[in-house]
């Protein structure tokens, strides 16, 4: 219960424009910044991606801040600004992998806005990686359980299209079991997270062993030889190094080799943890965000880790 009271909480300070203004001009609070956000521009994220690699064989989505929009222009700069990303990656040998959420690209404004930018994101996408290595991936993020629906058939939509898409379902959701069942069937690429948001009982998992018991349930799903045959990808994004024992023993367990599927992490939680997969040979990815709206993202962070509210508040006392 304190645990949903903390998350809704920093949901609402999210989404508060005067808390981000502030926290968004404070000098005191710029470290999270440096923390969680790779830079302002895509070049920053693909920067920061370059020297994940060079020094870690970590691979990187980038992510340009900017969710639940509710003006046109927004929606428009935030293609834009995704567009920027999938050139800044073409232009290197990194991976073409960019994160989206629906309502960065008009799903609050009109849902039927959403599936063209989509799309025309995943063609460029698809346009830069004619002939080269590595992964693309136009990566559809999960936000509140109202949109979970929509970014599922959007995703499918794009997939049966042929264009290089994936998809995130989270653990907390009671409906996810079956969400990954039909997508592992598919041969999908899906990210697997724990889950943001504060949700009631009748649809979602409300305590702590109730989700990782879900977590690991999913996990098996995953990496299931039926999973496996059809094609499907699992990439499995959590901190807790208990579930990432989990899902190695699991892949062991079903003939899962290094490299068919990966952990994702993200940028400034536990990267420690990241660096020392990666060092085991497993393939590791971070979320790297970027761009001058941060308050959302970094928020989200503390609102997932308690512990992180610490930082923010020495840094609101001055110390």
């Amino acid at each position: 219960m304190l645990r949903r009271a903390w998350q809704s909480s920093m949901i609402a300070a999210a989404r508060s424009p005067r808390i981000k203004h502030f926290m968004q001009t404070s000098r005191a609070t710029s470290f999270l910044a440096d923390k969680y956000v790779a830079g302002k521009t895509a070049a920053d994220g693909v920067a920061r991606a370059r020297r994940l690699m060079e020094e870690a064989g970590i691979r990187s989505s980038l992510f340009y801040m900017g969710e639940y929009v509710d003006r046109l222009d927004l929606v428009e700069e935030n293609v834009a600004q995704k567009l920027a990303a999938v050139d800044a990656l073409g232009a290197t040998t990194l991976d073409i992998h960019v994160s989206v959420d629906p309502t960065q690209i008009g799903y609050q404004i009109d849902p039927s806005l959403v599936q063209p930018r989509a799309e025309r994101i995943a063609r460029a996408m698809a346009e830069r990686a004619d002939g080269r290595g590595g992964v693309t991936c136009l990566m559809f993020d999960m936000e509140d359980a109202s949109v979970t629906g929509p970014t599922i058939a959007m995703h499918d939509a794009l997939q049966d299209a042929g264009l290089p898409t994936a998809l995130t379902l989270q653990a907390y959701l009671r409906r996810t079991e079956a969400d990954m069942a039909a997508q592992a069937a598919r041969g999908s690429r899906v990210r697997l997270v724990r889950g943001a948001f504060a949700e009631g009982r009748e649809i979602a998992y409300t305590t702590t062993p109730d989700i990782k018991d879900s977590y690991r349930r999913l996990l098996d799903a995953m990496f299931s030889a039926e999973a496996r045959a059809a094609g499907f990808y699992p990439i499995v994004a959590t901190h807790d190094t208990a579930l990432h024992d989990h899902a190695i023993a699991a892949a062991e367990a079903g003939g899962w080799p290094k490299g068919s599927y990966e952990f994702e992490m993200l940028l400034g939680v536990r990267e420690d943890v990241a660096r020392a997969l990666a060092g085991r040979g497993e393939q590791v990815r971070l979320y790297v965000p970027f761009g001058e709206n941060w308050w959302p993202h970094a928020v989200r962070r503390i609102g997932e880790y308690p512990g992180n509210a610490l930082l923010l508040a020495r840094s609101l006392l001055g110390g």
